[in-house]
């Protein structure tokens, strides 16, 4: 037995109860960039946890949105260049992240 990720079980609980008892034939996901999951992990794991569903071959759209943070210091926003969150304007390392932690399903195409 293969133990999924729960944000991936999220998305098929989510898609189900959109889907109304009707098969999936797709679902798009908005997922940040920060978020620590690649777009093959998040397949494989979909695949494994589909099978048996209303969502069994249903195919995966995802659409990733990139960082964005503002430092707490000077309130300038900015891409982070690295995993270390430094502000490129200031130097301080405390940020407040606006996007790039998102992970959610935007629509599901249903049969």
């Amino acid at each position: 037995m293969t133990i999924q990720p729960p944000a991936v079980e999220s998305i098929l609980k989510n898609a189900l109860q959109r889907a109304s008892g009707r098969h999936i034939k797709g679902i798009h996901l908005v997922i940040g960039e920060l978020v620590n999951m690649t777009d093959e992990s998040i397949r494989l794991s979909w695949n494994s946890i589909a099978k048996g569903t209303l969502a069994e071959g249903a195919t995966l759209h995802i659409r990733r949105v990139p960082a964005e943070l503002q430092c707490m210091a000077c309130f300038q926003k900015y891409h982070p260049d690295s995993a270390e969150f430094f502000c490129p304007r200031c130097g301080s390392v405390g940020a407040k992240v606006i996007t790039g932690e998102e992970f959610s399903v935007e629509t599901v195409d249903l049969e």
